[in-house]
């Protein structure tokens, strides 16, 4: 994916971009994974984070995730959004399913969202999938207008998460 532009500057000037996340990102992700979390009122990232998404973004392995992030003309990141390759049984399918997609709240407003979600997009192309799928809370009402405003279908689903304890021996 290349970068993507947004702005109202002249050609030639200081634009914000999204782009594919970097190693040396990671510090200023991992605040924003924290600011979203607190915005959806969840429980904040587990210490370590920042090693771990390291690992599944940046692995010797084929990368599982993917991050990109929407960087301010200074190069102060503003937002990020994380995407992975799933199935789905029902079509017998891959499809991309974007886990976040998160803007400060002062970089909302400004084309990022768009920009973060056509860079998603190309992800999806890149992969040769033909679809996205996310999820919201239900609450998040200027989500959901943004998602509608894309053309975004939403389905009616309830969430579950399930802890499993570490493996026991046979």
């Amino acid at each position: 994916m290349n970068e993507r532009e947004v702005g109202d500057e002249p050609r030639g000037a200081a634009r914000s971009v999204v782009r594919h996340a970097r190693p040396e990102d990671m510090t200023r992700v991992v605040e924003l994974i924290a600011e979203h979390a607190a915005y959806e009122k969840a429980s904040p990232p587990a210490p370590g984070l920042a090693d771990r998404l390291i690992r599944l973004l940046f692995g010797p392995e084929r990368p599982r995730l993917r991050c990109l992030v929407a960087a301010l003309p200074d190069g102060t990141l503003a937002g990020y959004a994380t995407c992975a390759p799933e199935l789905s049984t029902w079509d017998g399918t891959e499809y991309l399913h974007m886990d976040c997609l998160y803007l400060t709240e002062t970089s909302r407003g400004h084309g990022l969202g768009p920009l973060l979600m056509a860079a998603v997009t190309a992800e999806a192309r890149a992969l040769g999938l033909s679809e996205i799928q996310w999820q919201t809370p239900a609450w998040n009402e200027n989500a959901i207008r943004f998602y509608d405003r894309l053309g975004a279908a939403s389905k009616e689903k309830r969430r579950y998460t399930l802890p499993v304890g570490p493996a026991t021996g046979p």
